[in-house]
């Protein structure tokens, strides 16, 4: 049988160490490709780029894994890669290991989980790896090893239709991880505060800062999972569709 094709993408830049650990362990699964962006793009969403142009150049880097950097957003990488680049559908695309959880309300503004879901939106199987560290010298020994277990199971079973995974790395020591917990995206928001600063000509300028904060005490979320010592692995989707509200609407609302 021949090897799965795998495109793996990030957030982070196609020289972190967060996609090269990535790409290590895709490779003992199937024949990897790599279009990632050529600098950090992380809280980028889903933005695509519509008012410059989009360099795409081959890379080195991987040897004898064909790689890309493009200038444009994560999201566009996976535009590039199925409309330029790859010959076929791949059988699974992969974003991270992303430096910083993109667990609960992050999902929404993770350029590593856009990529991910893009991938998903033109038929992909696709899975976003992320690590509660921002620490880019961490040691992903134990990360490479869940993201490769978690891979090859979604190769073998699949998804559901437009359905993509979001697993997080707990912040722990090498061999602490208890295990996998598969959970639902906590209820959780970024309580923000804008700090207002003056630059040397006297303009005013602000810089973004805040805490998160979780109200949500159920047992069964990521952030529970992550706080616990597990791997957090969320189903999600791109149907933002409230189903359970449509009949709500139509019978309160005199539309």
């Amino acid at each position: 049988m021949s090897k799965p094709t795998i495109l793996v993408t990030n957030d982070d830049g196609y020289d972190s160490k967060g996609i090269k650990a990535l790409v290590e362990v895709m490779s003992e699964l199937g024949n990897v490709i790599v279009v990632a962006p050529d600098k950090p793009q992380s809280g980028m969403g889903h933005a695509i780029t519509l008012t410059e142009p989009i360099m795409l150049e081959q890379v080195d880097d991987y040897g004898d894994i064909p790689a890309y950097k493009c200038s444009g957003t994560p999201a566009d990488c996976v535009k590039l890669a199925s409309d330029k680049i790859l010959k076929k559908m791949p059988d699974l695309c992969v974003s991270g290991i992303n430096h910083g959880s993109n667990a609960s309300i992050n999902v929404l503004y993770s350029g590593t989980m856009s990529a991910a879901m893009e991938g998903a939106i033109v038929g992909m199987q696709a899975i976003g790896f992320s690590n509660s560290s921002y620490d880019e010298n961490d040691d992903l020994t134990e990360q490479k090893k869940f993201a490769k277990k978690i891979a090859q199971e979604v190769l073998t079973n699949g998804l559901p239709n437009d359905t993509l995974l979001n697993v997080n790395f707990p912040l722990l020591k090498l061999g602490d991880i208890k295990g996998v917990k598969v959970c639902r995206q906590a209820k959780a928001m970024w309580k923000e505060d804008f700090i207002e600063r003056e630059d040397p000509r006297g303009g005013k300028y602000f810089w973004l800062t805040g805490k998160f904060v979780s109200r949500d005490k159920g047992e069964d979320t990521d952030e529970w999972a992550l706080a616990n010592s597990y791997v957090s692995v969320v189903p999600v989707q791109f149907d933002l569709t409230a189903h359970n509200a449509i009949s709500y609407l139509n019978t309160e609302f005199n539309l």
